[in-house]
């Protein structure tokens, strides 16, 4: 008999990141509320309400200055605006997979669009979806969808958009689908189903066709658990959906030879391992298994060794010593000494009467029957046991800077000290590495000698694989008009170079700013952060071209409608060339003043008269709309009555 677990089961990311959110924001100190079931999972909902942290069911319930921690299904704009209003401080928990399908549908809506969602209607996360567009429809299957679409033909005709529950299987999603390219011309479809909602369902399906019986764990309102379930029936002749352990029974295992195991992801680790536990215990009922009073007897009359590795029962906890039974004929026990490293702590705080201990043994006294066992001992071997381990598995640890040290830094993992050469420190060569004492850093181990005490590890493996990970993601996903946040790496006398997230792109100087600008560090200096999106990108040659200017806010159309051809602008001189001077008529926006335009004179050049910086007055003599160009001049100003000539547009 054997039991297979999905890898899967569990929390998603999603639900991972809005526990954490309320375990955080419940620990801060601030009044605290969710609105609506944080997730679908009663046992997490009530555990938080043991720690103060309730849930309101509508944005009038919500108290000025209370922390709202908004659920991982997502609400709609509706609540967003009414929690504002109520001045509740807003912990926005949306799963980011459900919070993109709000940013769908939203610019949809302003596009004009229909949009079409595949999910239930009474699902939290459907109805959050609903209350970002304007003339939502919701169809739970192909079927209701292809009846709306036929009863009313001219529907076809309309432009529309389609998305999903992240929850909703793939065979509901392929026959919708199938529905709406049969039917309408006109639709833009958005796959919008989680990966980790399709991983999990597609290992379901793999372990229970090779199942006799398949165990199904989560909340009974879980629409993913429910889909598992049904995913799970087509391929396993007897599932079950349980929300906890204490459901099973012995009788549901009989005759099992393959038992399946998976789970929503809205259900706790804790409950999954529990019910991993006790279908092991009944699946060894089921098949009849006891040991036999022999093997009792023999096990209890057991001989310690010394360097034998044994678990016992704490017995008793006296001022020098732990008693500990290790079911052997030797009474046993550990030294205070023995116990932990830190000289000043007590027994009592870290371990208890009936708690089960595992231990060295140090020595063993077959005479007088007693055996001196060791957790110290057997804590430091496994560790170095651990950092082997590390090295043949190439496994990421966990450490912090204790000191600099000649040609490197040293490591503390788990009490071993590691030794990081200063070109494996992941820092730039001949950098302060002192400044690094005291921080928390990941690395490899990469040389591991037991008999010297020497570990070598590379801080710069662990760095390098982050970023050629972090790399691939924004290749992976990048696309025009996409926002990031970023941080300027360096720059030019051209533009400046920013990271957004493992890959370099370039923002142009004529895109830092609206306002003419001589050099990008008069805006911007690196370290700085910067919000930004792409303009262009080459995959090939791996270059990105980004923006920093929001076209929303155009100058020129601020320069339109303030002035026109025969107004006079205070304008701020902010360039002299050899053929005139260039002026900031509005922030983002130059007008040229011509030589012949400077003066009532004949001048040799601009500077004759103009210094950058200076504030003239200036009349608009023309304007190039198509161009965006504007001619200025200060002449006109100065000899209103005389014949004037037309300044040149801006060439």
């Amino acid at each position: 008999m054997k039991i297979e677990i999905a890898k899967t089961a569990g929390f998603c990311p999603g639900v991972k990141r809005a526990v954490d959110m309320v375990e955080a924001a419940a620990k801060s100190g601030v009044p605290t509320v969710t609105y609506g079931p944080i997730i679908h999972n009663h046992h997490v909902v009530e555990r938080f309400a043991s720690m103060g942290v309730h849930q309101i069911d509508c944005w009038e319930q919500a108290e000025p200055g209370t922390q709202v921690v908004i659920r991982s299904h997502g609400v709609s704009r509706a609540v967003y605006e009414g929690l504002a209003a109520r001045g509740a401080v807003i912990q926005d928990a949306t799963c980011p997979y459900v919070r993109r399908i709000h940013t769908i549908v939203e610019q949809a809506d302003r596009e004009g669009k229909t949009s079409i969602i595949i999910g239930i209607p009474t699902h939290p996360e459907a109805e959050a979806i609903a209350g970002w567009c304007s003339h939502p429809q919701v169809f739970e299957d192909a079927e209701a969808l292809e009846k709306w679409l036929t009863e009313t033909p001219e529907r076809q005709k309309l432009p529309l958009i389609m998305v999903s529950q992240t929850t909703s299987t793939e065979k509901l999603w392929k026959n919708c689908t199938e529905t709406i390219k049969k039917l309408c011309t006109n639709c833009e479809i958005f796959d919008t189903i989680c990966n980790a909602t399709h991983e999990r369902q597609s290992e379901a399906a793999e372990i229970a066709g090779k199942a006799d019986v398949m165990v199904v764990v989560g909340d009974r309102k879980s629409a993913n658990t429910k889909h598992l379930t049904e995913i799970c029936l087509r391929r396993c002749p007897r599932v079950v959906q349980i929300e906890r352990a204490d459901e099973l029974s012995p009788d549901f295992f009989n005759g099992c030879t393959v038992a399946g195991l998976t789970a929503g992801a809205s259900t706790p680790a804790g409950i999954i391992k529990e019910v991993y536990a006790t279908m092991s215990e009944e699946i060894k009922a089921a098949e009849g298994k006891e040991e036999s009073f022999e093997e009792l007897l023999n096990q209890s009359f057991k001989t310690l060794n010394n360097g034998d590795r044994v678990t016992g029962i704490v017995t008793a906890i006296t001022p020098t010593e732990v008693q500990v039974d290790v079911g052997a004929k030797q009474a046993a026990y550990i030294k205070l000494s023995e116990l932990s490293d830190d000289p000043n702590v007590k027994a009592e705080d870290i371990i208890h009467v009936g708690d089960q201990i595992e231990t060295y043994v140090v020595r063993v006294n077959d005479v007088e029957g007693y055996a001196e066992l060791s957790k110290k001992r057997l804590d430091a071997a496994k560790v170095w046991e651990n950092i082997e381990q590390a090295v043949e598995e190439k496994t990421v640890l966990e450490g912090t800077v204790t000191e600099e040290n000649k040609g490197g830094i040293v490591v503390s993992v788990k009490g071993v000290r590691v030794f990081v050469p200063a070109s494996q420190s992941g820092q730039p060569r001949g950098a302060d590495l002192s400044a690094m004492v005291k921080q928390k850093v990941q690395l490899r181990i990469t040389e591991v000698n037991r008999a010297r005490r020497r570990v070598v590890g590379s801080i710069r493996s662990v760095t390098e694989e982050a970023r050629k990970a972090a790399q691939a993601e924004v290749w992976a996903n990048i696309e025009v008009g996409k926002h990031y946040t970023g941080t300027v790496k360096s720059m030019t006398s051209y533009g400046v170079f920013v990271d957004i997230g493992g890959v370099d792109g370039m923002v142009h100087i004529s895109e830092l700013s609206w306002s003419r600008i001589k050099n990008p560090a008069e805006v911007v200096s690196v370290g700085d952060t910067l919000d930004v999106y792409v303009i262009s990108f080459d995959p090939e040659k791996h270059k990105i071209s980004l923006g920093v200017k929001d076209h929303s806010c155009n100058p020129w159309d601020t320069f339109m409608n303030t002035y026109k051809v025969g107004d006079v602008a205070n304008v701020r001189i902010v360039k002299l060339m050899t053929f005139g001077a260039f002026a900031e008529v509005v922030p983002g926006v130059d007008g040229l003043i011509h030589i012949s335009q400077i003066a009532d004179r004949r001048i040799e050049k601009p500077g004759d008269v103009l210094s950058e910086g200076q504030m003239v007055d200036a009349k608009i003599t023309a304007v190039d709309e198509e161009k965006q160009k504007i001619s200025l001049s200060i002449r006109a100003l100065l000899t209103p009555a005389a014949e004037e000539e037309e300044a040149p547009v801006e060439e």
